[in-house]
């Protein structure tokens, strides 16, 4: 290269694995002016001393599909770049030395068919065949991924390198970014110590160094590095090469074969933190000091496991930090509140497993401005203000780290860093029995324990512990009243002249009613696909209060005003009001008993929302419902939920009034047919294709974001529709991504599962799938079965709601 450049389209910061794939298929996309920087040299960070396991099961969809891509470029990269990879499609075996580890294999099994993967059920004989050289008496059982395998992690960065400058783009060494310049709310270059590059986009790929790099523009990537140790053997005699790798988490440890020698490493239930303090300069190709006393209880492991590794000569104790994330996922997209800032960052030690395809969708997101498909679970927009925090996220990240390898229990919580947000009712609720989980940082209750019981999930994969409560606490809903706090739910205010116009074109929803009125609607993305799901109350003329889930609290606030046009203005309202939601045949009756008046059909209609005094305390009251009932949610200025709380539950005695949680919420919406973001529906399903339609303002003839592509399914059909399908067998469990089998044959997995307390009934949503097209007659018709941890269950299809069709109960 004659000069360094002075402009570019994009620069990537990073010259690991990650950066190198976004690279390669940004400058395939047709973006040659790309640039890469790397302070010293390609993969001189994490990559060159990675293990490179390449596995592609996760529990998400699209996250395996990432994976799946990763695998297929890596099979071709060398045929398209003249440069060996060192990739082998050994395949993956995963051992099983509980009961409880081989039901979560089974579960796993009927995901990866789910999500089109083959993966086998073995016997400790089969896996023993497969990798003669290990112990295997105290095997239950195993399963085999035949596609997944093994690769050099600094070859296959050269390769990428080498495609990428095959394409057009420029790799440039030995540079440090200094700086990012902004103007305007986005990106407008990177200094460097070579100079300064204008640029539109920026490209974060700085792996360990991302969180601080990030930090540069004011963007928050929360990672933090964690030691990570693998032994090198010598070579072994009589070790096959050609063995799986293979997985043995009951033991914490891994292993694959490397030029006749073994590799083995593990994740520890003590790991160590590394870089408290931040990261030394000139750590490039750098690792650190063996340490012997710490791996020793995973040697015992891995000792009993292969006992020739008591003779085999050791080459190397290798200790490489890595960047490790508060939720096991990595972070990919474009960062909240900068325009043309894009994050590919924290793989979790599965980076070499992920770059490929992470690499392609991060690529794919950047040429189209939006997420090529569904990418929540490792969308950075997932995070909120708490993982600003380092000390949180690393005492976070080292629970993770030391449950890798743990069993993935359903409805799973996790202890440390808590609690971070409380609502004011939390010591009210504990003494009350509540068991509280935590999502966004925020303590919610999600069941009240009965009849002396502890507040205590006990993990399992049959009914839980908790069964019980949530049933009485479902009843209750259904028969008397039932208090919920949802305190943590998100919450905005859009003001201004043009907050209707901006609203009208964002919702797919008509949002403009009468003030006084609320609207259940959806925000869609180019597609047409479901990037918000909320409820927006139109206050005054000029003024919405929106609702939406507490997990979306940073996606959805980033969305709508990023979207918003003319005189309009967002505002986060999150922690200036507490929910209460009162649920329930009697819970009009309770809020007479209290003094609020006009509560009658004629005055306060299903969809409206008022000011109202209870307990001396204004707030809004929405007349508004997830579980299926009659009921208001009462959103309360936050020093007066307290009052209104005791008030509610006093004058509730007398009506039965109990108190909820989140797990009798989710019993009641899939009786209801409620759907749920991020599960059933999200950014990959259109309104149409979840039933939703009926939320949607066609008849309007006004354009909102997604109408195009929605008149387009309405126009040639749609290839896959929402449906509900129930089990009547009580002794099934859906926990979702069970397969949908029609007549024999796959044709999608569940979104949702879970116990209908009222119905008593198994109950599960999924998308049946067709390229051909799916009507709803062809929906109904046909027989269905669902496959559940391997074996094959009769259910039946359920057209409607199962709990009040007609809703009824909700406009009582």
């Amino acid at each position: 290269m004659s000069s360094f450049p002075t402009q570019a389209r994009a620069v990537i910061v990073g010259g690991g694995i990650i950066g190198c794939s976004v690279a390669y298929h940004l400058a395939r996309l047709g973006w040659t002016d790309t640039v890469l920087l790397e302070r010293a040299k390609l993969t001189s960070g994490s990559t060159f001393h990675a293990a490179g396991l390449v596995g592609q099961l996760r529990s998400n969809a699209n996250v395996t599909r990432m994976l799946t891509d990763s695998v297929a470029l890596y099979e071709s990269l060398e045929a398209i770049t003249g440069l060996a990879t060192g990739w082998k499609r050994s395949g993956c075996l995963r051992l099983a030395c509980t009961a409880e580890r081989m039901t979560e294999y089974q579960r796993q099994v009927t995901t990866a068919r789910s999500f089109g993967l083959d993966m086998d059920v073995l016997t400790p004989a089969e896996a023993k065949a497969l990798w003669p050289v290990m112990d295997a008496d105290d095997l239950v059982g195993a399963v085999f991924t035949p596609s997944d395998g093994q690769a050099n992690p600094s070859d296959i960065t050269q390769a990428l390198a080498r495609g990428a400058r095959m394409a057009g783009a420029t790799i440039i060494e030995d540079c440090a970014v200094t700086g990012v310049t902004l103007a305007g709310g986005r990106v407008t270059g990177v200094e460097t110590d070579q100079g300064t590059i204008a640029c539109e986009v920026v490209v974060n790929c700085a792996g360990q160094w991302a969180r601080e790099f990030g930090a540069l523009a004011g963007v928050n990537v929360p990672l933090v590095s964690v030691q990570h140790q693998y032994l090198i053997t010598e070579p072994i005699a009589g070790l096959p090469r050609d063995l799986p790798t293979l997985r043995d988490p009951d033991r914490l440890t891994y292993f694959k074969e490397e030029v006749g020698g073994l590799v083995m490493g593990g994740y520890e239930p003590n790991p160590i933190p590394w870089a408290v303090d931040g990261i030394p300069p000139g750590f490039h190709f750098t690792l650190l000091d063996s340490d012997w006393d710490h791996f020793e209880p995973m040697m015992a492991q891995a000792l009993a496991r292969v006992p020739a590794l008591e003779t085999a000569g050791i080459k190397d104790l290798v200790n490489g930090p890595e960047s490790f994330t508060p939720d096991g996922n990595f972070i990919l997209g474009a960062a909240p509140g900068l325009a043309g800032y894009y994050v590919g960052a924290g793989f979790n030690a599965f980076g070499i497993a992920s770059a490929g395809g992470a690499g392609k969708a991060l690529a794919e997101w950047i040429d189209g401005g939006e997420a090529p498909m569904d990418l929540w679970p490792v969308d950075i927009r997932r995070f909120g203000p708490h993982h600003a925090d380092v000390a949180w996220v690393r005492t976070r990240t080292l629970e993770l780290y030391g449950k890798h390898y743990g069993v993935a229990w359903p409805a799973e919580e996790h202890d440390s860093g808590r609690p971070v947000f409380r609502s004011p009712l939390y010591d009210r609720l504990r003494a009350r029995g509540a068991c509280f989980g935590e999502k966004m940082g925020w303590e919610r209750p999600n069941w009240f324990a009965i009849d002396g019981a502890e507040a205590r999930d006990i993990p399992t994969f049959g009914r839980a512990n908790w069964f019980d409560a949530v049933a009485a606490e479902h009843k209750a809903t259904r028969q008397r009243v039932a208090l919920f706090d949802q305190s943590s739910f998100a919450k905005y205010l859009v003001t201004g002249p043009g907050a209707e116009g901006a609203l009208d074109w964002i919702c797919a929803g008509d949002v403009t009613k009468a003030p006084g009125r609320l609207t259940y609607t959806q925000m869609l993305n180019g597609r047409g696909g479901i990037e918000c799901d909320l409820t927006v109350a139109r206050l005054a003329a000029d003024r919405f209060y929106i609702v939406t889930g507490t997990g979306s609290r940073t996606h959805d606030f980033h969305w709508i005003r990023d979207h918003l046009r003319g005189e309009a203005a967002i505002t986060d309202v999150t922690r200036d009001f507490g929910t209460l939601a009162l649920m329930g045949p009697a819970s009009r009756d309770l809020l007479t008993a209290l003094g609020v008046a006009a509560l009658d059909n004629e005055h306060f209609p299903f969809g409206a929302c008022r000011s109202v005094t209870l307990a001396g305390v204004d707030l809004w009251a929405l007349r508004v419902t997830y579980v299926g009932e009659l009921g208001w949610e009462l959103h309360v200025p936050i020093d007066g939920l307290g009052a209104v709380y005791d008030a509610l539950a006093a004058a509730g005695e007398a009506f039965g009034l109990v108190d909820a949680g989140y797990r009798a919420i989710e019993s009641l919406r899939l009786e209801k047919g409620y759907r749920a973001w991020a599960a059933d529906i999200g950014p990959d399903h259109t309104p149409i294709e979840a039933g939703l339609a009926w939320a949607v303002k066609f008849k309007s003839g006004r354009p909102f974001m997604g109408r195009d592509a929605l008149e387009g399914q309405r126009a040639r059909g749609v290839a896959k529709r929402l449906g509900c399908f129930v089990v009547e067998d009580p002794a099934v469990v859906l926990l979702g991504r069970e397969t949908i089998l029609k007549d024999g044959k796959p044709v999608g997995w569940l979104t949702s599962g879970g116990w209908g307390h009222t119905v008593g009934l198994n109950i599960g949503y999924g998308y049946v799938r067709d390229p051909a097209g799916v009507t709803p007659a062809d929906l109904a018709a046909g027989s269905y079965a669902l496959e559940v941890a391997t074996r094959r269950v009769p259910c039946r299809f359920q057209a409607g709601p199962l709990y009040d069709p007609t809703a009824g109960r909700v406009k009582a």
